[in-house]
């Protein structure tokens, strides 16, 4: 089989490392069946020929991309850029694509000014999701419910859907939570990669990212041990069903 690509945009190893286990651990793929980069540590990538990969699974990270480019970190700038530059052949060839959380920012952000820090921002935590009429059509939602919880926390949303995309999931506080680009490159605002145990290893590293106020760590990790989501990880089975080339 073709493996997926895996770009990862996480600096921190213990998060990049159990990011990637989780997405291995959803998406019932195995260590064999991918080829994982980390973007912080080789962000020369455009060597890539994305024909050679199944398909391309984008992780989140702590960087936004509706910052100032003077004011960002230079290594989330370098990862950021990595990202940027594969996406015109993803999006111009319909290539198959999964960004997760960060991921929705690179394609929003690629395909016009469609990303800022203005409104539907979310506290870190789980939120109400539901699937639009498009979402109940596609293949990559089949089997989850019209409602259903996920996890979330990001300070900048995309505002306005993006021209030539479909709108799949939708929630209160923010309205695009799941969109498509064409026919085949996919973004998510909510993490179909975590559960509780992932999501609180989270909490604890980037408890002075500006998530949150570093006081209310322990009332988050409390709050997300009490959900119960099964439903996200299955945006990654569906995604990883039907790219899957051998």
């Amino acid at each position: 089989m073709k493996p997926f690509l895996i770009l990862q945009l996480r600096p921190e190893t213990e998060a990049a490392d159990s990011e990637f286990a989780a997405l291995l651990k959803q998406s019932y793929l195995s260590p064999d069946e991918v080829h994982r980069i980390r973007l912080d540590q080789n962000p020369n990538i455009s060597h890539l020929n994305l024909h050679d990969y199944s398909g391309t699974l984008v992780g989140g990270g702590p960087g936004c991309v509706s910052d100032p480019d003077e004011t960002k970190d230079p290594i989330e700038k370098a990862i950021e850029d990595a990202v940027m530059g594969l996406m015109p052949q993803i999006t111009s060839q319909d290539l198959p694509y999964l960004g997760c959380c960060y991921g929705i920012g690179i394609l929003a952000h690629h395909l016009g000014d469609y990303v800022s820090k203005a409104p539907f921002g979310e506290p870190v935590g789980a939120v109400d999701c539901t699937l639009t009429d498009a979402g109940k059509a596609d293949p990559v939602l089949a089997g989850i419910t019209q409602n259903f919880r996920a996890f979330v926390g990001h300070k900048e949303a995309v505002q306005d859907l993006p021209p030539g995309c479909t709108h799949l999931v939708s929630s209160s506080p923010c309205p695009f939570q799941m969109i498509r680009y064409k026919q085949n490159v996919y973004a998510t605002q909510f993490h179909p990669e975590a559960d509780s145990a992932e999501f609180e290893l989270r909490i604890n590293i980037y408890r002075n990212k500006g998530y949150f106020p570093p006081k209310d760590a322990a009332r988050l990790t409390k709050m997300v041990r009490d959900e119960n989501i099964d439903m996200p990880e299955k945006v990654l089975r569906n995604f990883v069903a039907k790219y899957r080339q051998n």
